[in-house]
């Protein structure tokens, strides 16, 4: 295991602490959203900062980068919709009465949640406000979407009017609820009841009509999200349930007790647990069998996603990393420190293939070998029962 890494580049042009970072769904570019009020624009061909957002009245909490517009949102009570290319402001989205803590884009729409206890749905182009999601007790803190049309059958679709537009919005709050809302008329279609702390991150998979939500009460829990019926309860960690990470019916949940650990879905049962944090696990990412995580330790680090074998620790920076980003074989880590860091990960992205063919082949091996062994044993036992005359089954495997 190489022990540390050195930063390719180092970007240390924000004023502030980097909250959040986006990657373009095309990969050409990442924004950072900073403390310091503003939102940065880079190239991931050439690292360079090519865009510099301003007009924010307070630090920006979360932003999210679509391939030609960008959008942030603040403590200003309001979200921003830029042009990547110029860094015009091409819309303000004003209404919130508080901070406005996460914001999702969705086909036309965008939508936001807040500390004023609502979510909203925006027009993306209209700079008007659609719908108002109000009754959950305290602060918004996460939201997720998805289309009845990826979950429900036609006949389970309830209202004539909520078939118009089929869209739905998942809320996490502090309230200990997760709400489901069917964004057409703003009505409430399930309340999840169960957790006892804040719902601190959701994540969907609307093909298998599943919603898995972490929280402060130390779980992550698992919702049907038809019948709003709960699935199971994942209770092995020993602090908050920070971030989670979906990946082939595998679940891997990032804590405040310092590890990692991974879930296998379908049977609720813990496989791994990823530990050598000093601090709480803020960020998760998987890429090509590697579990890369980000620490309140201000280090990043990569493990084996199978063995948990820790490969790599990412060392620079001097406060919490806030969010990573992978692309071509690149690691980037925002901090809390103000800087954008960008690692070289071909090292062991090559490794980690290299282990994975050669597992590969050795399980070819051993299945070959084992077949020919079922074989043998198969004959042998034959012998066996010949010799003695009797009809038990002889087993020597």
């Amino acid at each position: 295991m190489g022990n540390s890494g050195s930063a390719v580049k180092v970007c240390t042009d924000h004023q502030g602490g980097i909250n959040w970072l986006s990657l373009s769904p095309d990969g050409q570019r990442l924004l950072t959203g900073s403390e310091d009020g503003t939102a940065r624009l880079w190239s991931t061909a050439d690292s360079q900062c090519h865009g510099h957002f301003q007009g924010h009245e307070s630090y920006i909490t979360f932003c999210h980068l679509e391939n030609e517009a960008a959008f942030t949102c603040s403590a200003d009570h309001t979200i921003r919709k830029w042009d990547v290319v110029t860094g015009q402001c091409l819309a303000i989205y004003r209404g919130h009465t508080s901070i406005v803590n996460r914001i999702l884009v969705a086909k036309d729409y965008l939508f936001s949640g807040s500390y004023d206890r609502t979510a909203r749905c925006w027009s993306v182009d209209k700079e008007k406000q659609i719908q108002e999601f109000r009754g959950h007790r305290n602060c918004v803190l996460t939201l997720a979407h998805y289309s009845s049309r990826d979950v429900l059958e036609e006949e389970e679709e309830e209202e004539e009017e909520e078939r118009v537009s089929r869209d739905l919005l998942v809320t996490g709050s502090t309230d200990c609820t997760v709400k489901v809302w069917w964004v057409s008329s703003g009505r409430c279609y399930q309340t999840l009841l169960g957790h006892t702390g804040a719902v601190l991150c959701l994540i969907l998979d609307a093909p298998n009509r599943e919603l898995f939500s972490g929280s402060t009460d130390y779980t992550i829990r698992t919702w049907n999200i038809v019948t709003g019926e709960q699935l199971k309860v994942f209770k092995e960690h020993q602090g908050s349930v920070i971030c989670l990470e979906l990946v082939n019916r595998h679940l891997y949940s990032g804590s405040a007790d310092r590890t990692v650990k991974c879930w296998l879905v379908d049977t609720g049962e813990r496989i791994q647990t990823y530990k050598a944090h000093k601090h709480s696990v803020s960020t998760l990412k998987y890429h090509a069998g590697i579990l890369f995580t980000g620490s309140g330790d201000a280090c990043a680090r990569a493990f084996n996603s199978k063995s948990g074998v820790l490969q790599k620790i990412f060392r620079g920076h001097k406060f919490i990393i806030n969010c990573i980003q992978i692309h071509n074989e690149l690691l980037y880590t925002a901090s809390h420190d103000g800087t954008l860091r960008i690692w070289d990960i071909r090292g062991i992205c090559k490794r980690n293939k290299r282990r994975l063919k050669k597992e590969r082949s050795v399980q070819g091996r051993s299945s070959q070998k084992g077949s020919l062994s079922r074989l043998f044993n198969n004959k042998v036992g034959c012998m066996v029962q010949q010799e003695n005359g009797e009809h038990e089954a002889v087993e020597l495997m």
